[in-house]
């Protein structure tokens, strides 16, 4: 493999290090960006304003991605990371840039994005500033931890050279390391007591003698930790266990139940499989309800061990508002909500109009979405399970109508070509595209051109200290 790649490097600039180059911007994906000898080259943790040594560990015909190795002149732009684990565990890559200066960055992103790949003249577009994160840290309400019995060591511990006896760790995966997982001490992405049950689940499980799993071998007892939280006080705590020695699996529930009374909902599932995914697991509620409940402006969502909402719920609803508005709907329409999950989006847009279609590609995602629409009284709200590119055809619209609106949040890699096509067909009098991903989003906004055009774009940051911005664009039909 080594030499394979080495024979790709024609250039022969693997290994080597640049000397004083100077960090002169922030690319798309979050890392920062210069330029040697008319090459581009990617830096990650870097800052713009710094003056650094770098060396390249990978090398193509139009650009480079290396690695400090030494700082000469530190960026007037930097603070100081407020997490002991930055820079190793791949979280929260911009904690070294001021909240400020990450906004500008995503915001720009977007209007780049739309600019250069979605070829969209913005000239006479209402771009509205970027709404930031009232929360910068504790924002999330889910997150979900792996437990290895090969942990990620750290320099110094490497640098002693002593036998290393305590391999165990629970933590998050180390980039690029399917069997490596940092050892976390202190995550500041959400709220008490996520830190501390995972410290003390880690402590009884290694006191008690109980494995972690082994991602070679694919041995062991403990796989993963999961915990929820909500404003009102509730917490859901999900283990996942390899389904050996049920004895050991009983004391960790056990431990848990007696150790954290604020644990509202404990559950487990278990997972024989050679992978992490839990979507085909069937949960069992060990103790407590089998779900949670989140609140959005009125609306309540029933959250179970596997149920997807947005992690950042706070900020959700300043992106379901955005929408909302950019719909304009005047309760006479029909609208249509693509990729529409468990319904969160539909549900606030049935409020305002005549009738929701949503369209899920997700079976489970249907069932808590009429759910969800039975709990907040909704009636005018009809979910679909199946293929967006296959369900979305001319049979669909005669049977369930034409829509007035279509509201569309597709999955990073943005929308099948069958699904823009019928969205032109379709003549809605407007789209909003909600994306994950500006790049996709306008890409497909460039496909939509001939007969939309874009009017009003927000940016929305939902997760503070990355690269990642959420963005909603309103394409208006050119006829109109």
């Amino acid at each position: 493999m080594g030499r394979r790649k080495q024979g790709r490097d024609k250039s022969g600039m693997r290994g080597k290090v640049l000397e004083k180059v100077v960090i002169a911007g922030i690319a798309a994906e979050g890392k920062a960006i210069a330029r040697v000898d008319d090459k581009v080259v990617f830096v990650p943790y870097a800052a713009p304003g710094d003056v650094v040594d770098v060396r390249i560990r990978k090398a193509k015909a139009n650009f480079m991605e290396g690695e400090v190795v030494k700082m000469h002149v530190y960026s007037a732009e930097r603070i100081e990371p407020f997490c002991s684990h930055f820079g190793i565990c791949g979280g929260c890559k911009w904690q070294h840039l001021p909240y400020e200066r990450q906004l500008e960055y995503k915001h720009q992103q977007v209007i780049d994005s739309l600019q250069r790949i979605g070829k969209t003249n913005l000239d006479h577009v209402k771009v509205h500033p970027i709404v930031a994160s009232k929360k910068t840290t504790h924002y999330r309400n889910k997150l979900e931890y792996t437990f290895s019995n090969k942990r990620w060591l750290t320099s110094e511990e490497i640098d002693t050279g002593d036998p290393v006896k305590d391999m165990n760790g629970l933590g998050f995966h180390i980039p690029g390391y399917f069997d490596k997982v940092l050892d976390v001490k202190t995550c500041w992405l959400q709220a008490e007591p996520t830190n501390s049950i995972r410290l003390k689940v880690k402590a009884f499980a290694k006191e008690q003698g109980i494995p972690f799993f082994d991602f070679r071998d694919k041995k062991g007892v403990l796989r993963n930790l999961i915990v929820r939280n909500n404003p009102k006080g509730e917490v859901m705590v999900v283990v996942v266990f390899s389904g050996e020695q049920l004895d050991l699996q009983e004391k960790v529930l056990d431990f848990i139940v007696k150790t954290f009374p604020e644990v509202t909902t404990l559950a487990y599932m278990v997972n024989n499989k050679q992978n992490d995914s839990i979507a085909d697991l069937e949960p069992v509620i060990y103790s407590g309800s089998s779900y949670m409940t989140e609140e959005m402006d009125g609306l309540q969502f029933r959250i179970g061990p596997k149920s997807f909402f947005q992690t950042n719920s706070e900020q959700a609803v300043h992106l379901y508002k955005t929408v909302l508005d950019f719909a304009a709907l005047e309760g006479h329409e029909l609208v249509y909500d693509l990729y529409t999950g468990t319904g969160t989006i539909a549900m606030f847009l049935a409020r305002k109009s005549s009738r929701v279609v949503g369209i899920e590609y997700v079976e489970e995602a249907v069932v808590h979405a009429r759910e969800n629409a039975t709990l907040n009284n909704l009636e005018n709200l009809e979910f679909f399970a199946g293929d967006m590119a296959a369900i979305l055809d001319d049979v669909f619209f005669q049977n369930h109508g034409f829509p007035n609106v279509v509201i569309t949040d597709p999955p990073r890699a943005g929308m099948h070509p069958k699904v823009i096509k019928q969205l032109l067909s379709s003549s809605a009098e407007r789209i909003v595209y909600v994306s994950c991903n500006p790049a996709t989003q306008a890409r497909d906004i460039e496909l939509l051109s001939p007969k939309y055009t874009v009017t009003k774009v927000q940016p929305v940051d939902m997760f503070p200290h990355t690269h990642h911005v959420e963005s909603v664009v309103l394409l208006e039909r050119r006829d109109l």
